[in-house]
């Protein structure tokens, strides 16, 4: 007790880094990239400052000074030319992603990680993640096969990893047998297991066009207000073979994070989304908070609740940031 126990003696900047409990890694982070087919030259995303959108010609470059900065994966979201009901342009060995896993391997090999979001509405014209009917009811069953056919392609293509964030039942599952079948049962799975309806999502829309065109994606999103269900999702999404397991987003589901580690003790990736970083670097650009610090505090409670690696738009700020120590 007071005065014998001072808390702050070891709070001097002499002590405070051997104390530390939990630290920020270069390696922790995994960078997205958009690839748009459609253009010719990056193009910066409005509502994302300093986030743009790559042309197939410039993402193999982006990879590769994403790599240089020591950061091990990225993740490729692909923007279509054209878009239809079922998604047809998800899955093509010709198709953006494809296109672009295949130039960035070229150019940069096994120096970098290449992980490849597994989602239909990037793809389907109406914008959900899965097929639709005629009442707009969004079918689980008979979008698990696209998404079998969608992993095999990005496989074949030479992505390390496949990651399915689309919330349909029986996803993993469907993408571990397809993968499997096609001898790639060594490509792991990295699973958005307990991604939520949010409204943080908002930038990212712009980003990858991938808007909704009815509706809302509430009945496969999980409800902001539930963290049992989020354990549910998660182990059905190991007993069918995930090999990593996401939540998303991370800063307002951080108890999500810690309890996920905590009971399942499985490789745990959280998504600082767009929003968060949205959110950031407007209240930095209007001057009211410190850019820098606000990065690190947020990066650094998403490792201290659990995670072991984060998706971040922030990812290379941070790396640049980190080396330079």
């Amino acid at each position: 007790m007071f005065p014998t126990m001072r808390m702050r003696r070891l709070r001097s900047s002499k002590f405070r880094p051997m104390v530390r409990e939990a630290t920020l890694d270069v390696r922790d982070l995994i960078c997205p990239i958009f690839v748009d087919e459609t253009i010719s030259k990056p193009l910066e995303i409005n509502s994302m400052p300093g986030v743009f959108r790559q042309s197939l010609k410039t993402a193999a470059d982006e990879a590769a000074s994403i790599s240089k900065l020591g950061i091990p994966a990225i993740i490729i979201f692909g923007i279509p030319a054209e878009k239809d009901e079922t998604g047809t342009h998800a899955y093509g060995d010709d198709d953006v992603v494809q296109k672009a896993v295949r130039a960035i391997k070229k150019k940069v090999g096994d120096d970098l990680i290449v992980i490849t979001d597994l989602c239909l509405c990037e793809y389907t014209s109406h914008g959900h993640c899965g097929m639709v009917n005629e009442k707009h009811e969004i079918l689980n069953d008979p979008t698990l096969d696209i998404l079998g056919k969608t992993a095999v392609s990005h496989a074949r293509a030479g992505a390390d990893i496949v990651a399915p964030s689309g919330m349909m039942d029986g996803m993993v599952g469907a993408i571990r047998s397809a993968l499997d079948e096609n001898n790639f049962k060594d490509v792991p799975i990295m699973s958005y297991a307990a991604k939520y309806c949010s409204v943080f999502y908002g930038p990212f829309r712009e980003a990858a066009s991938s808007g909704f065109s009815f509706g809302d994606r509430a009945s496969y999103q999980m409800d902001p207000g539930n963290s049992d269900e989020a354990l549910r999702e998660v182990a059905l999404d190991i007993e069918e073979g995930a090999d990593i397991i996401m939540v998303k987003p991370a800063m307002t589901y951080l108890d999500i994070i810690y309890r996920v580690k905590k009971k399942f003790k499985m490789p745990t990736a959280a998504y600082h989304v767009s929003g968060e970083y949205s959110m950031i670097k407007a209240a930095a650009q209007n001057g009211w908070i410190d850019e820098k610090r606000a990065i690190y505090e947020s990066l650094i409670s998403i490792k201290r609740a659990g995670a072991d690696m984060i998706l971040t738009y922030f990812a290379k700020d941070v790396a640049i940031d980190l080396n330079s120590k």
